[in-house]
């Protein structure tokens, strides 16, 4: 992948704070919206997902999910360029008592300070998912398949 690409990807998703969530609701694909934050070594994305939810309920279900952080519509580009990462992973809850919990909340916390309340909320749950697989459309003729460890060093800003 050439330098301008990489920099396209690591500035989405600093700069993206929404994806869209793929799971599997009964065997089924389903896609919801969440809110998310990035481990500063870039090998974790975390979501505050309410138990409520069904991707809450299908994360705990079946672990296997898809992350997919885009460029905006109103950015002018044709949708067919628009820029996109699309990210296979895995899912696991990190449980409150966990020294991971303190961390993973003050990096949510750190890029959605508005979210504080509903950390004392008892059916909200932070979800770690690690990436397994990762594709990066930037543009018509630029796409390219991402291991997770160089997604990583992209994300935090770390050379090749």
């Amino acid at each position: 992948m050439d330098a301008r690409s990489r920099e396209a990807l690591a500035a989405l998703v600093r700069e993206k704070a929404a994806a869209a969530l793929g799971t599997l609701h009964e065997g089924a694909p389903a896609v919801s919206m969440v809110p998310f934050a990035v481990a500063a070594d870039g090998k974790t994305f975390y979501v505050h997902v309410s138990g409520l939810a069904q991707h809450t309920q299908d994360m705990s279900a079946d672990p296997r999910v898809g992350l997919l952080i885009m460029e905006s519509e109103e950015s002018g580009t044709s949708p067919q360029a628009l820029a996109r990462l699309s990210i296979q992973g895995r899912a696991r809850e990190i449980a409150r008592d966990a020294a991971e919990y303190a961390i993973a909340r003050g990096i949510y916390l750190r890029r959605f300070p508005d979210t504080e309340p509903m950390f004392g909320l008892p059916d909200f749950s932070l979800f770690a998912i690690t990436p397994l697989a990762a594709r990066f459309v930037g543009g018509f003729a630029r796409a390219f398949s991402v291991t997770p460890d160089d997604l990583a060093a992209m994300i935090a800003g770390r050379p090749e």
